[in-house]
């Protein structure tokens, strides 16, 4: 079966490389999954993937991106960029972050919107597989400050999907868009449901 991926817009960055996006719908088709929903065609947004219980989180998520040819980048554990594979991540848009040290990760990536005419920004609000109670509010601060809507996606592995909803701009108040974003994470199932 041939899986479902949505068109991209003129405006949303790609990739443009053909064997990768062929390799994501491959993966698509072997594991059942889809994506549901449009991406918006825009050159910059923040998407935020919730909720993050599972390694296999990371491996869906890439198969959908690929498959969509979505050039976009994303922040992880800077463990994860060692050797050839850490390359390979790299060149699929990986941004490795040392969460020891201090440095400022949002100014930084802020910087990036900043000076490229598109930039897709992928990042995971909890910060971490285990339960948390709150969202890491890196994402909000990013979205904010360059004026870039915030694109939901949920993995949800009762339907085998990356559900894709609106895009949502800023406001004044984190408490009031992390609320309405959280909304829309109430009917996804993840890997693990106790750690939702």
């Amino acid at each position: 079966m041939t899986p479902t991926v949505p068109t991209l817009g003129p405006n949303v960055p790609r990739r443009n490389r053909r064997f990768l996006q062929k390799l994501g719908r491959f993966g698509m088709r072997l594991t059942g999954w889809r994506i549901d929903g449009e991406i918006p065609d825009l050159k910059q947004f923040v998407i935020v993937v919730a909720p993050h219980t599972s390694n296999w989180d990371f491996f869906y998520g890439l198969i959908c991106d690929l498959a969509l040819d979505l050039d976009a980048s994303w922040l992880a554990k800077h463990t994860i960029f060692v050797g050839p594979v850490g390359r390979w991540f790299k060149s699929l848009g990986g941004i490795p972050v040392d969460r020891r040290s201090a440095h400022n990760v949002v100014s930084q990536v802020a910087g990036e919107f900043a000076q490229r005419d598109q930039l897709v920004l992928a990042v995971a609000p909890e910060g971490t597989r285990r339960k948390v109670t709150s969202w890491r509010s890196g994402y909000w601060h990013i979205a904010r400050s360059v004026g870039v809507p915030i694109l939901p996606v949920g993995l949800d592995y009762r339907r085998r999907a990356a559900v894709i909803g609106p895009p949502r701009l800023t406001t004044e108040s984190l408490e009031v868009d992390e609320a309405a974003l959280k909304a829309f994470f109430t009917d996804i199932t993840p890997k693990r449901p106790e750690l939702k």
